[in-house]
């Protein structure tokens, strides 16, 4: 059965197409250094958003029309995973994501919900067998139900604890007899309300021992996918555990964890803890913490996680810039963790999303190359700290000096001249490669 039978496979027309289910930027095959785009991006669809989102909000019931919808219990979950594979290839998409509750309903007891995943992780599994698209990750869903109204692995109910660390054993079961290439953790409710009724050392050392079983079993079993960490700061709590890649990576550190996790950064999730994408990315990339990524973006003028498509090209380029730094994402990808909007609720909206945000970050990616091929960003930064690169500087950065020196130093100074940032000119030349890629130079 076809799902989107009046749509062909999506190919690359280039930047004059005005067929709107055609890639403009999107080469997949195009080379950037040694890889092909392809390669460089690693583009995944969200299995949850794409699939099994209804369009629904706190003020409205859903709006998606979708031609699934007919079917429902395990006969829907099957029928998604024909209509996901049927877009993945029109897509060519070369990765695809899931949550356990996105691709199974749960049953009435966790043994009907073990029996309902293994039936559809089965057809799956044999979708792949003729599919280029492969798993870039899988997760638990350990926060929609109501047995997680208190958290999963930090909730005060050790029978709630127990009954997360089995979801996820099951989970990283699935991750690898479908071979996936990471497996992450959202703690969806992991964190607080109020400090009033919460034991914040307990909470925190229940989830430091809950990853490190997760890391024990999954070298019982032989899963050797990398693990990641998504950081958020809030919501649905007022106070998540992983609030941003700073917090996380020191609450790794103070576990033992720092050489079993990276993180999978999103960039929605990013501005709502008052930073920006490229901020979070270079945090865990100068750490050698950066992992994976859910490519999407928030409203500037809404205050919560919109989870829209990316099609900022500047936030692209600026991600994509920190990306290559990187030497890539490795085993990870670019996931659009993203929906449409309520009122695009037509099937073929969902193509229209992904290659708007496939297309932006192929640009952000060919930018952010020249910048770095034209050493822009790297000459400015090595001029504003060229003080650290001789005399007291030097002798500062390799360790050769003190307080007593520093003073001594210090008490010599007759002027102190700063330089401007030039912040403006970085600006400007930032547009100016961005302009010119619109002109197709």
């Amino acid at each position: 059965m076809s799902y989107f039978n009046n749509i062909n496979k999506i190919k690359y027309e280039g930047p004059t197409s005005t067929n709107p289910f055609s890639f403009k930027f999107y080469n997949p095959e195009e080379k950037i250094g040694d890889k092909t785009i392809e390669e460089y991006l690693r583009f995944g669809v969200a299995y949850w958003h794409t699939f099994a989102e209804n369009l629904s909000d706190p003020f409205g019931a859903g709006t998606a029309i979708r031609p699934w919808d007919k079917f429902t219990g395990m006969d829907l979950a099957k029928a998604r995973v024909e209509a996901a594979f049927e877009f993945f290839e029109k897509l060519n998409i070369p990765f695809f994501c899931f949550h356990d509750a996105d691709i199974a309903p749960e049953g009435d007891n966790l043994k009907e919900t073990y029996k309902n995943l293994d039936v559809i992780v089965s057809m799956i599994k044999d979708y792949m067998e003729d599919s280029k698209t492969k798993l870039l990750w899988n997760t638990a869903n350990n926060f929609t139900n109501p047995r997680f109204v208190h958290g999963a692995a930090s909730s005060n109910n050790a029978d709630v604890f127990a009954y997360s660390a089995a979801k996820v054993k099951k989970g990283l079961e699935i991750g690898k007899e479908l071979g996936a290439e990471n497996y992450v953790f959202w703690g969806g409710r992991e964190g607080y309300e109020t400090l009033l009724n919460t034991n914040l050392a307990l909470e925190l050392d229940n989830l430091g021992r809950f990853f490190h079983m997760a890391v024990d079993y999954a070298k019982e079993i032989g899963f050797d996918a990398q693990f990641l960490i998504e950081p958020k700061p809030k919501e649905p709590t007022s106070h998540q555990y992983d609030f941003d890649v700073a917090s996380g990576y020191a609450f790794l550190q103070h576990y033992g964890l720092q050489d079993h996790f990276k993180f999978n950064i999103e960039a929605n999730h990013a501005t709502l803890a008052g930073h920006s994408f490229e901020h979070e990315l270079r945090y865990a990339r100068i750490h050698g913490m950066l992992g994976s990524v859910d490519a999407n973006q928030g409203h500037p003028l809404l205050g919560w996680d919109t989870d829209e498509f990316p099609t900022d090209i500047y936030a692209t380029t600026l991600a994509m810039y920190e990306i290559i730094k990187n030497g890539g994402l490795g085993k990870g990808g670019l996931n659009f963790d993203a929906k449409v909007r309520r009122a695009s609720f037509e099937a073929e909206d969902l193509f229209h999303a992904h290659i708007a945000g496939m297309d932006s970050f192929a640009v952000g990616l060919k930018i952010a190359q020249k910048l770095i091929d034209d050493n822009v960003m790297d000459s400015v930064i090595d001029e504003r700290y060229k003080s650290y690169k001789e005399g007291i500087g030097k002798d500062i950065v390799e360790g050769n000096t003190n307080f007593h020196k520093l003073e001594e130093y210090a008490l010599g100074l007759t002027e102190i001249k700063n330089e401007s940032g030039k912040l403006e000119r970085i600006k400007a030349t930032i547009n100016q490669y961005l302009l010119r890629a619109y002109a197709g130079e």
